[in-house]
């Protein structure tokens, strides 16, 4: 009986596998012939749109991070990093530190949702010194940052360090930089109270776009009203710029014209600051990148089913594969309503596969967009309709509450909302050391149900 067990395994604890994995376990639930197994790097899933509002200070930390035991009760967890990816021996194995060996798992079957990280476009200075917005411990690390440059500004008599120490730049203006910059500015301005030298007129927080719209792929009349909007709240936005540089006191930038290659001189500008928010772009893992995957910009190649054409079986979704839109012949965005839709159709041909069915092709329909633009305010396209203001902040709010999928973590996130309107942000800066990250060196010397 144990011959004839398939095992499924899933790679990353996202959207894209989790979405997976909870449809694998409604379709199996009653068959003892299948295993599912899922490996990430963290036992939970974090919902990522709302880290901006765990930077504020208007939700707590740990509300917005799901326990995958507790959301895929039927699936084996593993919490490890993945070393390689052997598609011919159908292995995968992860690292082993000093605490833990490492492990190989054999599978039948393989789902690659291994997600992205950011992208700096290989400027290391940049990636030094910035601050970014993909971890909890990113949007952590940034609220204490802000509320320090505060502290540090409300004492510093030196007018150029001080205004470096209020300048905020944050780099990127789809929904990540858009929603990041709306929040920083109701944190300074909430905060801004308790710090009797600091004027509103002290605090700058400004966005930049190497784009010539911010928000792209959304409704240009609704891009519109949110930039207004934002500029009316004293964000500044700079569209067709980019970052060439920053060196933890200054990022230079330049203007992109016609040619966007030409380093015209009179182009080049900085801006005194300490704190830069990094949202410009992700890229695939490095495990995709030196996987034996054929892969293009990164990212795996797949075909209509969402399968891998070399290796049948093996399904790549989320960020880190390659799909086209049919109609832009261009990437799909990395958003978290395609990647559960690329898990759905992945669990559903898993299933095809096991049950010797026909396998249905991926077809993506978008349900609309929304983003939140601060101090209650967001656009919104929904059910065909083109939403702004007030009322495309509380559609946002309804359906990224109803996403959550625990009920607790439910209450937690509309009471955080619900105490925000009565009262000021915490700007108690918590001192929080990482631990260096244990280093990986051991070999392989556990083998789990290889044969």
């Amino acid at each position: 009986m144990v011959k004839n067990k398939k095992k499924i395994v899933i790679l990353g604890g996202g959207f894209a596998g989790v979405e997976c994995a909870r449809q694998l376990e409604s379709e199996f639930s009653n068959n003892s012939e299948i295993e599912l197994v899922m490996v990430s790097e963290d036992n939970f899933l974090l919902f990522t749109p709302m880290l901006p509002q765990v930077a504020s200070g208007m939700i707590e930390t740990r509300h917005i991070v799901l326990p995958i035991r507790t959301i895929c009760e039927k699936t084996k967890f593993y919490e490890g990093r993945i070393k390689n990816i052997d598609p011919y021996g159908k292995l995968v194995n992860l690292w082993g530190t000093g605490d833990k060996r490492s492990i190989s798992i054999h599978y039948d079957f393989l789902v690659v949702a291994l997600g992205s990280e950011t992208n700096f476009f290989g400027m290391a200075d940049v990636e030094k010194n910035a601050y970014t917005m993909k971890t909890l411990n990113d949007a952590v690390m940034l609220r204490n940052r802000v509320i320090d440059m505060l502290e540090q500004a409300e004492n510093e008599t030196n007018p150029i360090l001080r205004k470096s120490f209020l300048n905020f730049v944050v780099v990127g203006g789809g929904f990540a930089g858009i929603e990041t910059a709306g929040e920083l500015m109701d944190l300074l301005l909430d905060a801004r109270k308790h710090y009797p030298t600091i004027h509103k007129d002290d605090i700058r927080v400004v966005v930049l776009e190497a784009l010539p719209m911010i928000l792209p792929g959304f409704n240009q009349k609704l891009a519109e009203f949110a930039k207004d909007k934002m500029m009316e709240r004293g964000i500044e936005i700079r569209l067709k710029t980019a970052v060439t540089s920053f060196d933890g006191n200054e990022v230079t930038v330049k203007s992109l014209g016609e040619n966007p290659n030409s380093m015209d001189e009179s182009k080049v500008d900085a801006i005194r600051t300490k704190t830069l928010v990094w949202t410009a772009g992700v890229t695939p893992v490095n495990t995709i990148k030196r996987s034996m995957f054929k892969t293009e910009r990164g990212k795996v190649i797949i075909n209509e089913y969402l399968e891998v054409p070399e290796f049948p079986g093996v399904f790549a979704i989320g960020d880190c594969a390659l799909f086209l839109d049919p109609d832009t012949k261009r990437p799909f965005a990395p958003t978290a309503q395609i990647a559960e839709a690329q898990a759905k159709t992945a669990a559903n041909n898993l299933s095809a596969l096991i049950q010797n069915s026909s396998k249905e092709k991926f077809e993506y329909h978008s349900k609309g967009q929304m983003a939140i633009i601060g101090k209650r305010s967001g656009i919104a396209t929904f059910m065909g309709m083109n939403i702004s203001g007030f009322w495309a902040w509380l559609i946002w709010r309804n359906v990224y509450l109803s996403k959550i999928s625990t009920f607790d973590k439910k209450v937690r996130v509309f009471l955080d909302w619900t105490i925000d309107l009565f009262f000021d942000r915490d700007i108690s800066r918590l001192k929080l050391m990482k631990r260096e990250t244990e280093k990986e060196y051991k070999l392989l010397d556990e083998v789990d149900d290889v044969w």
